[in-house]
């Protein structure tokens, strides 16, 4: 437990922001100055949690600060910095710290509101997909483009769209199967709002026009067209629950209709939904199926749940593909207030698709913000079918360049190495963008003080961590010889107490005591110089604003 509270004490010592600022020094160890701000900063942030005039006068928190100072230069004169536990830490750690940096607020803003909007307003479309795998080369890609175009024409000129999507579109859902009897959709999907889809298929099909049939756009799995059916507000989400017969004949007609007879007569649906149901899923739960919105369910079952207007209401026998239902609302949810909402739509964007133009609009800032120039000679390998197998020494032409920062042919070639599951122009493409983002992250400690300030808090806070646990935790607790002689020196204080009955006491105390020496060492090893004038001239300030 003193090892944590230490340590968040160290953290807490060292929260200051360490970007130097021009101001009057305070402080030097061995020449190493520390200004007068940044002193006040860390002195004024700790006032809130200290009581007493002992613990907040100047003096005494000069010295604890420069005894933080002189341990952090203890930890690095040890090289504690280049132990591989340590590493391994603070690259955890900064890339915990650098996530929130990486994504474009504003857009993330936008699309937060957008996906709000879209929540509350659903969109009815139908589809033609025109699929692509991701090794396809560019040629395969216009062919795509070029078949989809072409079915759009079919469609502007006038043929149905249901039917150009069952003798065309590559979604097998579109069709009828004939193995299992299963009807296709013909293009059709219904109502659905944000999420349901994957984003850019979202995008197209609330920004086409009612009625109008999109532009051809890509998504993952191919080019898309989308026709925009129309609008409609959200029905928000229910909670229901149901009963199934899986018989879809005539003897299942007849027994759901049996089942329907006993609820009209009085019956309890949830004993019924136990006694008659054949949903393995739901039926211990008195037919319970949670909570869904639109876009979950088969149509048929939606729009009969959905119809329903007063909790607890039922509907009549119907059939799905999974056989004869009874569904019966629960309760309503309509959609909640966009600042009830806010906090799950913006981790459901950052976990979605959406969140592309997110990284899309960061990299537009970050290729204006940098000097980034790509060398078009350069760039004629990523045409050499061989490229894997050209030397190295052919391959120290610079292909691009971040500001300062050049990259080789050499540097690509090696990232494709085990790469071969895209083409060479998709792994250039996402290498080059790759880099750009790399270099901003180490960039952030020159551009981003409150980021700066925090890696650098828990550089130092890890560093003194094991600095402490070297100099004094592992001393005190492993040392019994030591700890033996302090208690023996000390024995009156504790009143001749059995040592063993007040250990933990002891080496609380023995660690205070190694603690104090050590810092008498360090004192001693360092030159500290305190400037007194501005000293004098900080005391004389906090006293004015008592």
């Amino acid at each position: 437990m003193k090892k944590l509270i230490v340590f968040i004490y160290l953290i807490a010592v060292s929260s200051v922001v360490f970007c130097q600022k021009k101001g009057k020094v305070i402080f030097t160890i061995d020449d190493n100055p520390t200004t007068v701000g940044e002193f006040q900063r860390v002195y004024e942030k700790n006032l809130d949690a200290i009581t007493g005039d002992d613990a907040k006068d100047v003096i005494n928190n000069l010295n604890l600060y420069i005894n933080y100072k002189l341990k952090v230069k203890e930890a690095y004169k040890i090289k504690l910095d280049t132990l591989d536990t340590y590493k391994r830490e603070i690259v955890t750690y900064k890339n915990q710290l650098v996530a929130p940096y990486l994504k474009d607020t504003t857009t993330l803003s936008k699309l937060v509101k957008e996906a709000y909007f879209r929540t509350k307003n659903e969109v009815k479309a139908k589809h033609i997909l025109i699929r692509l795998q991701s090794n396809d080369l560019p040629k395969d890609t216009l062919e795509a483009y070029q078949k989809i175009n072409a079915i759009r024409d079919r469609i502007i000129n006038g043929e149905s769209f249901e039917k150009v999507a069952v003798e065309t579109s590559e979604d097998i859902s579109a069709k009828d199967d004939p193995k299992t009897g299963r009807k296709g959709n013909k293009g059709n999907l219904g109502y659905f709002s944000a999420f349901r889809m994957i984003y850019p298929f979202e995008v197209a099909a609330y920004t086409t026009k009612e009625g109008e049939v999109s532009l051809p756009f890509k998504t993952r799995y191919g080019y898309h067209i989308v026709k925009n059916e129309g609008f409609r507000k959200s029905l928000g989400s229910i909670e229901a629950a149901h009963i199934l017969i899986r018989d879809t004949s005539a003897i299942g007609k007849k027994r759901i209709d049996s089942v329907f007879a006993k609820l009209e007569n009085g019956g309890k649906f949830n004993e019924l939904a136990e006694q008659y149901s054949e949903d393995p899923g739901s039926k211990s739960n008195g037919g319970s199926l949670g909570k869904f919105s639109t876009g979950q369910m088969v149509k048929p079952f939606e729009n009969a749940a959905f119809t329903l207007e007063k909790e607890n209401a039922y509907s009549q026998p119907f059939q799905t593909r999974f056989g004869w239902h009874i569904v019966k609302l629960l309760k309503k949810h309509p959609v909640p207030s966009f600042e009830d909402l806010k906090e799950s739509l913006e981790d459901k964007v950052k976990r979605s698709s959406a969140i592309e133009s997110s990284d899309k609009a960061l990299l537009a800032r970050l290729k204006k913000q940098y000097a980034v120039t790509e060398y078009e000679e350069a760039k004629e390998i990523l045409n050499n079918k061989n490229i894997r197998r050209i030397n190295t020494d052919s391959l120290q032409s610079i292909l691009f360049s971040i500001d300062q920062k050049n990259v080789t042919q050499e540097d690509f070639v090696s990232h494709t190495k085990n790469r071969r599951h895209k083409p060479i122009y998709m792994l250039y493409k996402e290498f080059f963008n790759q880099e750009i983002i790399d270099y901003y992250k180490e960039d952030l400690v020159n551009i981003e003080p409150e980021y700066a300030a925090i890696l650098k808090e828990y550089e130092e806070g890890l560093l003194l961590f094991e600095l402490m646990q070297q100099k004094i935790w592992d001393k005190s607790s492993k040392d019994s010889i030591g700890l033996q002689k302090f208690y023996n020196e000390n024995v009156v204080q504790y009143k001749s107490k059995d040592l063993d009955s007040i250990k933990g006491q002891v080496i609380n105390d023995y660690q205070t005591y190694l603690e104090k020496r050590w810092i008498t060492d360090l004192r001693s090893t360092y030159d500290v110089e305190v400037k007194n004038k501005q000293l004098k001239k900080l005391i004389k300030y906090y006293r004015k604003e008592d």
